[in-house]
């Protein structure tokens, strides 16, 4: 028996009342969020994706590029960023700015509009660029196929980036659950707080089925949409981003005495923080 356990649970944080997203239906959501982004139009978002009326701010997708993760699953399947972009685009919750290879083109641009070369134009000025809030942190936890039925296998061999196998053939015919889990974090800027953070899962039982479901996705030539495990962990995604957004909306800011980062709550005797004091104070004196 090949069984692998993910490095963390999986906790759903599905609204009461609310019946739980299938796999086959997470797999429609994944190409509905590449098909369909942008403001204009995330009014045509399907009635499962989360979607903002309000936007909340300004976001920058952060892949940890020297990570185990990535260093594994880029190689395979490129950068999450494109995919998780059009995700949040079309959930109208957060813009997204360009960062990468496209900030280096728009740099660029700049350059040559402000050379001698360039027409002569009132809408280049400096101060124009817009930064970010917040910071998401994407993460594929894990990946791996069922134990039962594997005939021929449609994907490579999963071997995990820190040693040891993490998942088997994914996309195997005949596979009795294909698994992907992925993890979200939601940093501000500014402060450096971690604000939320989710994980999602996706599941399929026959990746053909889930070629029907997700065969329409916009995003031609990506990994994400052309594989059946990369259309897994977009599906992954877009349950994990699901999760993080139904957290932000009801997001309540944590608070200590004090402030944040001026010693907290918990004092050592002869220290300089507000706690520690406090606790000088109750030492008797000699």
């Amino acid at each position: 028996m090949n069984a692998f356990h993910a490095p963390r649970p999986i906790v759903s944080t599905t609204r009461p009342g609310r019946a739980a997203a299938t796999p086959l239906v997470l797999l429609g959501l994944a190409a509905a969020a590449i098909g369909a982004a942008g403001p204009a139009l995330a009014q045509d978002a399907q009635p499962q994706m989360e979607h903002c009326n309000q936007t909340l701010g300004v976001l920058r997708i952060d892949e940890d590029t020297g990570s185990a993760w990535y260093q594994y699953y880029g190689g395979r399947l490129g950068s999450t960023a494109p995919v998780l972009s059009s995700i949040i685009m079309d959930s109208n919750c957060f813009v997204v700015v360009e960062r990468g290879t496209g900030e280096r083109s728009i740099n660029d641009e700049t350059r040559r509009a402000r050379g001698d070369e360039a027409r002569e134009s009132d809408t280049r000025g400096k101060g124009q660029q817009v930064v970010a809030d917040y910071l998401l942190k994407p993460e594929i936890v894990m990946a791996k196929k069922g134990t039962e039925g594997s005939n021929v296998a449609l994907g490579g061999l999963f071997r995990g980036a820190l040693g040891g196998v993490v998942g088997g053939a994914l996309g195997s015919v005949g596979t009795s659950t294909n698994e992907a889990n992925t993890a979200l974090t939601l940093v501000d800027i500014r402060s450096t707080v971690r604000l939320a953070s989710s994980t999602g899962s996706s599941k399929n039982t026959d990746f053909r089925l889930a070629g029907l479901a997700i065969g329409h996705i916009g995003a031609g030539g990506s990994a994400y949409s052309n594989t059946d495990e990369g259309k897994l962990i977009t599906a992954a995604f877009v349950d994990a981003y699901n999760k993080l957004v139904v957290k932000v909306r009801s997001y309540k800011a944590q608070t200590v005495e004090g402030g944040l980062g001026e010693g907290g709550r918990l004092g050592v005797q002869g220290g300089s923080t507000r706690a520690s004091r406090a606790v000088d104070a109750q030492v008797p004196s000699k």
